[in-house]
């Protein structure tokens, strides 16, 4: 099925712009499509490592729970629970206030290269990305795309400018243009700039090629922690 045709690049916007969402209906309905089919097919086909994985992280802290559930904000901000692989220690967002000022990044979100609160199985999975790949059932309820923003925490919304809030126009994805653009060597307002191109320029081709780039990612960035 044909669509329109856009603006095909995805150059960040200028500070403070407003953002026009591509929110043509034929997309919409071909990118659900995909996202159904292909969150199904992940999830049959990586079946064995999926039960690996969650044998190991249970290993190693019998006590722990195997997958993680965290309360993100979606579209328009609307809350929803945001499903991983528990790559840190059962108390991790307890700890989180200590750790606060060792901050690597900028604006709302936390990052640390080595942070103490990951478990030996979380920095292998946190490298390849496999501990997002509980996010294939956020996107089979519909709450998550393949492709798209990724969806920020309650507490970090609360710092976003109105700018910045235009993150939240659209369905938050598995993955996205941020991701494959340096992740976590990328700061904040860079990050939120690439997500405000992608919403105006978002297009079939557009996630098709983002989720490849992401396939090779599962291998082992380097920019990943």
């Amino acid at each position: 099925m044909a669509e329109p045709k856009r603006k095909a690049t995805l150059q960040a916007p200028h500070a403070e712009k407003k953002v026009n969402p591509n929110n043509d209906a034929r997309y919409l309905f071909v990118k659900r499509c995909i996202d159904v089919t292909g969150a199904l097919t992940g999830l049959l086909v990586l079946l064995i490592l999926l039960v690996i994985i969650s044998l190991l992280i249970k290993v190693e802290d019998p006590k722990g729970s195997i997958f993680f559930s965290q309360k993100r904000v979606g579209k328009d901000g609307k809350e929803f629970n945001m499903y991983k692989f528990r790559s840190m220690v059962s108390d991790a967002e307890a700890k989180l206030a200590d750790l606060l000022a060792q901050n690597e990044t900028t604006g709302a979100m936390f990052k640390m290269k080595n942070d103490p609160r990951v478990t030996k199985i979380g920095k292998f999975i946190r490298k390849t990305s496999i501990d997002e790949l509980p996010q294939l059932i956020n996107v089979l309820k519909g709450d998550m795309s393949l492709v798209g923003p990724r969806p920020p925490l309650v507490r970090e919304i609360k710092e976003y400018t109105e700018h910045q809030m235009q993150r939240l126009l659209v369905t938050p994805g598995c993955t996205g243009l941020w991701q494959v653009s340096g992740r976590s060597n990328i700061g904040f307002e860079e990050m939120v700039n690439l997500d405000l191109a992608y919403i105006e320029t978002r297009s079939i081709k557009a996630d098709i090629v983002i989720m490849f780039k992401t396939v090779f990612m599962l291998f082992g960035s380097k920019d990943a922690y």
